[in-house]
C-alpha cells in the first residue's frame, strides 16, 4: 500500500509541470446591479448572478476564500426608481416613502439572491444602511479626484422641461426615439435608450414627459460632465489590448470598439437637397455617399463640430440621425432622489446621475464587506489598486457602453500621473468584463418594461431546483450568441410529451451523478462496512481525471462557462459507464479485491467532479462532503490532483451511513411523479 501512494505521489508532480492559466493572488467579482423598483426576473439571475457566483465559488477554491470578494447591491437612484414610486402612489395608493419602497424590494432581491445560492459577500444598496453611508463618502472622493485632475467640464445643455408639470425631467421620465442611427429602440430616455446608445438630450427624437403626457421644451441646466471624448485615443488602444486577451469575450472588444468612431450625422437622401442648401453654414466635414444606403453620411473631427451641425439641420427642419460616439458623460442632475454631489465650484446643489455612482459602487460595496468582516476598509486598495489583484464584473451587453467605456475612461482619469491603460501598482487597475449576450425569452427578448413579460426569478422555482437552473443557465452557450430560455411550464406551445430543457440539462447530476456516489456509498456499506477502501488510482484514472481539470481550468479562465459544463458531462457518464461495467465483472466474480479496486477509481472520480462541480452545484457537492467526512480543503485547488490516500494519509476511511434512496442532487417535487430515469 505504501509503495502504490508514493508512486501516485509522483505521478502527481507530472500535473503541475503542465502549463496552466495563471490566476491573481486577490480578486472582486462583481454583480450588475438591479434597479430599486422592481424583484428579480430570470434574466438577472440567468444572465448575470449565476455567471458570477460560479466564478466567484471557483476562486474562492483556486485562490483562497479570505482573497475573494463578491459583491453586488441594489441601486437606489436615479428616475426609474422616482418614476416606478410616483406611480405606484397614484395608481397603487402606496403611502410609503420612496426609501420604503426600495427596501422592500432590496430585501426581496436578497431573498431570492439567497434561495438561488448566491454566494454574495454582501448584497448591499447604495441608498441605503451602512452601504449607503460608505457609498456617499466614495462617491464623494471619487468626483473630487476627478475633478482635481482636471477631467471635468461645467457644461450648460438643453434639459427637458414639462411646463405642464412645472419641472425639469430626468432620465426615464421622458421617452423618445433613439437618435443614433440604425438603433429600433422606441425607448429612448433624456440622454440615452434602453439599448444603452448615449446622445445629446436635444437629439432625442419625439419626446414626451411621462408625467403629463405632453411634450417638453428645452431649457438650459448647468451640470458637471466627465470628458469622456478626450479619452478616445486611450480608449481605442485599451479595446485593441483586450481583444487580444483570452479571457475577455469578442463581443465586449466589438462593442466598446464601436462607441469609439468619429463623430457622424446621417441623412436620408431625399434630404440631400435640402442639406445642400445649409452645408456651407456648417463647420468642415467630409461628405460620404453611402451605395445601396438610404442614407449619405457627414464625418466631423471633434464632438462639438458635429453638435453645431446638429443645430443648423435642426433649426432648418431636416431630420437626421447621429451614429455611435464619445458624448461627454453627465455625472450629475437635478433630481431629487440621488446621492448628493459634492460641491466643487459654489453652484447650487446638485445630486449625482445614477449611472455614474453605480459605477463606482462596488468600491464601496468592498469597503463595506472588509468592514463585515472585520478587517480594514483600507483593504480595498489591495483588491482594487494592485497588480497582484483582479476585478471581474459580470454584466449584460446592452451595458457594455458604461462599464466599458465610461468606467473605463474615469478610472484612467484617476491616475495621478500621466494617463495609461496599463496603471501603475497603487493605481486604480483595469477590470475585466465578463459581458453575456442576451437571454431571452421564449425566443424573444423579455424586459420587465416591454410587452414580452419574463418570469420572476423566484417564480420559477416553483417549477425547478435552484441547482438545476444553476446548470441550465451556465450550459446556454451566452458568452458566444444569445440564446432563448424555453422552460416547459411557461411555453404555451410545449406538448404534454415534449422534455422540459431545464429538466433535462439537471439529469447529468440528480440521474447520472446522484447513481454513481448511491452506487459507491452502498457498495462500501454492504460489503466494506461503511469504510471507504484508499489506495492507489490506476494510471487510466488519473489521466482521465487530469485531463478533466485542465480542460475546466482553462475553460473557467476564458469563462467558457457552457464547455466547462460539457467537460463534467463527458467526465461524469465515463465514469457512470466505468462504474457499472467493474463493479458489474466483481459481482459476477463475486472478488473483493475487485470491488474494492474499482471503488478506489471511483471514488477518486467522485472526488475530481465534486470539485469542480463545487462553484455550480455547491449543495449537492458540499452534501458529498459531508458523507466523505474529510475537512474543506477538499475543495482546494492547491490539492486538485490529490486522491483520497492524500486526504486520509493512505488509510482506510469511515463514511458517513448513507440512508436508502438519499440524493445528493435533487429533482423538484413537481416532477417526481412524472420524471423518469435517463
Amino acid at each position: 500500500m505504501r509503495k502504490d501512494w508514493l508512486k501516485m505521489s509522483e505521478n502527481k508532480k507530472e500535473f503541475h509541470e503542465i502549463p496552466r492559466p495563471e490566476f491573481p493572488k486577490r480578486a472582486v467579482i462583481t454583480g450588475g446591479m438591479p434597479y430599486g423598483n422592481k424583484k428579480l426576473h430570470f434574466g438577472h439571475i440567468g444572465g448575470v448572478f449565476v455567471f458570477a457566483d460560479c466564478y466567484a465559488r471557483f476562486l474562492r477554491d483556486r485562490i483562497g476564500k479570505d482573497n475573494v470578494i463578491f459583491v453586488s447591491g441594489t441601486d437606489c437612484y436615479g428616475s426609474p426608481i422616482a418614476e416606478s414610486y410616483r406611480k405606484l402612489c397614484e395608481e397603487k395608493g402606496f403611502t410609503g416613502t420612496i426609501r420604503d419602497f426600495v427596501k422592500e424590494n432590496h430585501d426581496a432581491q436578497k431573498k431570492t439572491l439567497d434561495d438561488y445560492l448566491i454566494s454574495l459577500n454582501i448584497f448591499g444598496a447604495s441608498g441605503l444602511g451602512r452601504t449607503a453611508e460608505i457609498h456617499d463618502d466614495v462617491t464623494d472622493k471619487f468626483i473630487r479626484r476627478l475633478y482635481d485632475n482636471g477631467h471635468l467640464k461645467k457644461i450648460v445643455t438643453k434639459q427637458f422641461f414639462d411646463e405642464k408639470a412645472g419641472c425639469f425631467l430626468n432620465g426615464r421620465q421622458v421617452v423618445g426615439k433613439c437618435p443614433v442611427d440604425g438603433c429600433q429602440s422606441e425607448k429612448g430616455y433624456a440622454d440615452e435608450c434602453d439599448l444603452g446608445h448615449q446622445y445629446m438630450p436635444e437629439n432625442l427624437i419625439d419626446p414626451k414627459s411621462t408625467l403629463t403626457g405632453e411634450t417638453p421644451v428645452m431649457k438650459d441646466v448647468e451640470n458637471w460632465y466627465f470628458d469622456l471624448p478626450s479619452y478616445s485615443g486611450l480608449l481605442k488602444e485599451y479595446a485593441q489590448s483586450i481583444s487580444k486577451q483570452k479571457n475577455v469575450r469578442k463581443l465586449v472588444s466589438s462593442t466598446i470598439s464601436e462607441f469609439l468612431a468619429d463623430p457622424v450625422i446621417h441623412i436620408k437622401n431625399e434630404l440631400l437637397g435640402e442639406y445642400e442648401k445649409v452645408k456651407a453654414q456648417m463647420p468642415e466635414h467630409e461628405f460620404i455617399e453611402e451605395k445601396k444606403k438610404p442614407s449619405f453620411t457627414i464625418a466631423f473631427k471633434s464632438l462639438d463640430e458635429m453638435n453645431a451641425a446638429c443645430k443648423i439641420l435642426s433649426d432648418s427642419g431636416i431630420r437626421y440621425r447621429t451614429g455611435k460616439t464619445l458624448v461627454p458623460f453627465r455625472l450629475t442632475g437635478n433630481i431629487e432622489w440621488g446621492v448628493k454631489a459634492p460641491v466643487l465650484e459654489g453652484e447650487a446643489p446638485l445630486t449625482v446621475w445614477v449611472w455614474p455612482e453605480s459605477l463606482w459602487a462596488p468600491i464601496s460595496f468592498t469597503k463595506a464587506a472588509l468592514e463585515a468582516q472585520g478587517r480594514s476598509m483600507d483593504e480595498w486598495k489591495n483588491f482594487w489598486c494592485s497588480k497582484d489583484a483582479q476585478v471581474y464584473q459580470f454584466i449584460g451587453a446592452d451595458n457594455i457602453y458604461f462599464y466599458g467605456v465610461a468606467e473605463m475612461g474615469m478610472f484612467i482619469a484617476l491616475q495621478k500621473g500621466e494617463n495609461t491603460i496599463n496603471p501603475a501598482d497603487g493605481e486604480m487597475q483595469l477590470p475585466i468584463l465578463c459581458a453575456n449576450n442576451h437571454i431571452l425569452f421564449l425566443d424573444k427578448k423579455a424586459s420587465s418594461s416591454g410587452a414580452i413579460k419574463p418570469p420572476m426569478a423566484a417564480d420559477l422555482l416553483d417549477f425547478y431546483t435552484p441547482e438545476q437552473l444553476r446548470m441550465h443557465f451556465l450550459g446556454l452557450g451566452l458568452g458566444q450568441r444569445s440564446v432563448s430560455f424555453m422552460p416547459k411550464p411557461y411555453n404555451p406551445n410545449a406538448k404534454p410529451d415534449d422534455p422540459d430543457p431545464v429538466v433535462k440539462d439537471g439529469f447529468l447530476l440528480s440521474n447520472v451523478f446522484n447513481r454513481i456516489i448511491r452506487t459507491c456509498f452502498y457498495t462500501v456499506q454492504k460489503y466494506f462496512d461503511g469504510v471507504m477502501p484508499v489506495g492507489a488510482v490506476s494510471e487510466d484514472i488519473l489521466a482521465d481525471s487530469k485531463k478533466a481539470v485542465l480542460d475546466y481550468e482553462r475553460f473557467m479562465y476564458r469563462f467558457e462557462f457552457h464547455q466547462a459544463t460539457y467537460v463534467l458531462d463527458s467526465y461524469i457518464r465515463k465514469a457512470s459507464k466505468y462504474m457499472a461495467k467493474a463493479l458489474g465483472d466483481a459481482d459476477k466474480a463475486d472478488d473483493n479485491e475487485m470491488r474494492r479496486a474499482v471503488l478506489i477509481n471511483v471514488f477518486h472520480m467522485i472526488r475530481t467532479a465534486a470539485v469542480l462541480l463545487h462553484p455550480m452545484a455547491p449543495a449537492g457537492t458540499e452534501m458529498i462532503l459531508e458523507y466523505l467526512q474529510l475537512g474543506d480543503d477538499f475543495w482546494s485547488w492547491e490539492r486538485i490532483f490529490d486522491t483520497l490516500a492524500d486526504f486520509t494519509g493512505g488509510k482506510d476511511h469511515k463514511l458517513k451511513f448513507l440512508e436508502p434512496r438519499v440524493d445528493f442532487f435533487t429533482k423538484h417535487q413537481s416532477q417526481l411523479s412524472s420524471d423518469s430515469e435517463e
